[in-house]
């Protein structure tokens, strides 16, 4: 069995910690799915209450911080990659892929990413 968690050779381009609370919102639904853990150019990590359909693609909105008075929503695509509940937590880690983005959004994810963590 695979790890679940891709080594970082693996990954093509660096994560980022969130250090802020940001609730990733599933579009389609209207729901919130859960809390962003990190995030590059290409993929995210969720942690969710619920684990998300396995292979699943999703539209979904996220928060992102630090880059002004006020987050800056940014909307992406993504489908889901992996999940691990983690040893006693009631909660599911999730990965996912960015499989689409707009590119005004592309700007503010690649000026974010910039920043100092």
């Amino acid at each position: 069995m695979n790890p679940p968690f891709p080594s970082s050779e693996q990954r093509r381009a660096e994560r980022k910690r969130v250090n802020f609370t940001a609730v990733v919102t599933d579009v389609i639904a209207g729901k919130p799915m859960g809390f962003l853990g990190n995030l590059s150019a290409g993929g995210m990590l969720l942690i969710c209450q619920q684990a998300p359909r396995e292979e699943a693609i999703y539209q979904v909105q996220l928060p992102l911080h630090g880059l002004g008075p006020q987050p800056q929503h940014i909307e992406v695509g993504v489908q889901a990659q992996w999940q691990e509940r983690p040893a006693a937590s009631g909660q599911v880690w999730a990965g996912f892929r960015i499989i689409a983005i707009g590119k005004e959004d592309t700007a503010v994810l690649e000026r974010w990413l910039a920043l100092p963590h």
